[in-house]
């Protein structure tokens, strides 16, 4: 029997690697409608375009081009139909072509999910039997949090770590300084818990705030349409919760070395006959935490430092950050 031949056509990063581990996917076990062959294509099928019919037709054009029988698209984009819904699925059984947002599955999984999802649409899509053009859409309740959670996951928040180099030195070097002064001493022990909470979701603000401003990180719809303010407001809702992650990662981190750093050159008994009042190691917990809300900030400062492509390249998905780019070139 014939083996299936099948297409993978698949956003450049994250959705082409996820695709190769793809390749030996083959029919559910007591299914024998012969082997499947998938050849795997690393393009660009979404750019330049926000809907997903003209994504279909790409894929249907690249499906003639190679002699596939079928193909599956596999985007970073999110998908909606005309009644605003966000989808998983948009497929074509007739042209054999269909489309998978990789956010919609939720960002935990993925692998798993993926190929359960190809799985099913290409055993659905073989089958002559198979009915018009269908969707696959998130539920109402909850599916919009799901794909924002998968967009935050594909963003990789974690990477503002590393992405952020310049303003991590200054925030370990504010810390470092910040810890042997006795003001910081005095002002730390005079803070009450909840005002180190407020100084601390503060700090993390201000350099959400100003690595969006200097970044220029804000999304601004295409058109006036209804459809390009909402795909706005769910890329910067995004990008918000991307770099608020990454930001609390950075404070986590300082918190940890300032920690370590005040145990290590500070005595509490010597601090308490400095500040003429009693000190034990818990106020060196205080006091790194109220030192890391200080570094954050002037971290963040430092983050200036940073070219504003570094920048975006740790707060977007690859395929996020092309289509930025792509739309501040053409404001330009």
């Amino acid at each position: 029997m014939k083996s299936l031949q099948v297409g993978l056509v698949a956003d450049p990063a994250s959705p082409t690697q996820l695709a190769h581990r793809l390749q030996d996917l083959g029919p559910p076990k007591g299914e024998h409608h012969g082997d499947w062959d998938i050849e795997v294509l690393s393009e660009p099928f979404t750019t330049g375009c926000e809907d997903v019919d003209t994504a279909l037709a790409r894929l249907g054009d690249q499906a003639d081009q190679h002699e596939w029988d079928l193909v599956i698209g596999l985007t970073e984009l999110p998908l909606r139909d005309d009644d605003g819904r966000y989808l998983l699925i948009e497929a074509d059984p007739e042209q054999r072509t269909a489309v998978v947002s990789m956010p919609a599955l939720g960002g935990l999984r993925v692998h798993a999910r993926t190929r359960r999802a190809v799985r099913t649409l290409v055993g659905g899509m073989a089958d002559p039997a198979s009915g018009d053009e269908h969707r696959v859409p998130l539920p109402r309740l909850g599916g919009r949090a799901r794909l924002l959670a998968g967009m935050v996951l594909a963003n990789r928040p974690w990477l503002l770590v590393p992405g952020l180099k310049s303003a991590l030195v200054a925030a370990l070097a504010t810390g470092a300084v910040a810890t042997i002064n006795s003001t910081v001493w005095l002002l730390a022990g005079s803070l009450s818990w909840w005002r180190l909470v407020v100084a601390m979701f503060a700090s993390v603000a201000l350099v959400v705030g100003w690595l969006v401003i200097d970044g220029e990180l804000w999304d601004r719809p295409d058109d006036d349409s209804a459809e390009a303010r909402e795909r706005s407001r769910l890329y910067n809702i995004s990008t918000l919760v991307t770099l608020t992650v990454g930001v609390l990662i950075c404070y986590l981190a300082l918190y940890v070395v300032n920690l370590v750093w005040a145990l290590f050159v500070l005595d509490p008994a010597v601090m308490g006959g400095y500040l003429h009042a009693p000190r034990g190691y818990g106020d060196l917990f205080v006091l790194a935490w109220f030192v890391a809300s200080a570094a954050t900030v002037g971290g963040g400062l430092g983050s200036g430092l940073e070219s504003d492509e570094a920048i975006r390249a740790a707060a977007y998905s690859k395929r996020e950050e092309e289509r930025r780019n792509r739309l501040a070139r053409r404001r330009s």
